[in-house]
């Protein structure tokens, strides 16, 4: 690893987004259902906003970066179906968590997503800037923000890009992935295990095997060969993504889990 990579990757590990304690305090609240709900539904739309190359991996070929370009396509493709098995995943989780069926067809999509914003538009639908079109809060709509940042194709975005699929896919190995697994499956509140067909989308994630590890290493080996007057850039496109999930972690973190306890025994 070059020297400017391993400063880029020590300085996402030293955010303070690496270790935020977001998945600690939901495996210490034990949520009931309502929180459970609106946590997956902030989540799971930042997951889904996070998938899209959109024009990503063609501004890596035109800037001659036709290596980065692969590595980048190759993770866009691999994340292109996970949708539908998150969804489940909190479907089951839900249902669990009431201690009954809320969600009574675990492949039904459109109907759990509907579910999950429905609580969060009751918890937190009241905070100032909240769209209730969307149900996103504030600080969802700016960590999905800098993902429409694909959609541009000069090269100082692309390289901003290329710094925040850095930490983003740090993050997710390392923290999201890990941290979901912690709270879901490693605290036992629900008695779930990552073989259950259910838990499916954390089981393709998770471990030495696991999409994210791959997704990782190709983020890592895309950043190898930037350009030293680059390197600014792609820090750059790293550090606003890690502000902007810290935020979204922050305002869950405050407004759901450290108020838990008066919504367990919500239906």
């Amino acid at each position: 690893m070059s020297a400017a990579t391993e400063r880029l990757v020590a300085d996402v590990k030293n955010h303070r987004c690496y270790s935020h304690p977001v998945f600690q305090d939901w495996a210490r609240v034990a949520p009931g259902p309502k929180v459970v709900g609106a946590l997956f539904h902030q989540i799971q739309k930042f997951c889904a906003a996070t998938r899209p190359g959109w024009n990503f991996p063609s501004a890596l070929k035109a800037i001659g970066m036709e290596m980065q370009s692969r590595l980048m396509q190759e993770i866009v493709e691999s994340e292109g179906n996970h949708g539908p098995e998150l969804a489940t995943m909190a479907g089951y989780i839900l249902n669990i968590s009431a201690g009954r069926v809320i969600c009574e067809d675990l492949s039904d999509q459109t109907a759990i997503e509907a579910k999950l914003k429905d609580f969060s538009d009751e918890l937190l639908g009241a905070l100032p800037g909240y769209d209730l079109d969307t149900g996103l809060s504030i600080q969802a709509r700016r960590a999905i923000g800098v993902f429409d940042r694909r959609k541009e194709a000069d090269p100082a975005s692309t390289y901003r890009n290329l710094g925040t699929a850095l930490a983003l896919e740090m993050i997710s190995n390392r923290h999201l992935i890990p941290g979901e697994k912690y709270c879901l499956i490693d605290s036992g509140i629900y008695g779930v295990h990552l073989e259950d067909p259910e838990m499916h989308y954390l089981l393709e994630h998770w471990g030495e095997i696991g999409a994210e590890q791959q997704h990782e290493r190709n983020a890592v080996a895309a950043v190898e060969s930037v350009p030293q007057n680059r390197v600014a850039l792609v820090m750059e496109g790293a550090v606003g993504f890690l502000d902007s999930l810290s935020s979204l972690w922050d305002l869950l973190d405050s407004s759901l889990l450290q108020s838990g306890y008066e919504f367990k025994t919500a239906a």
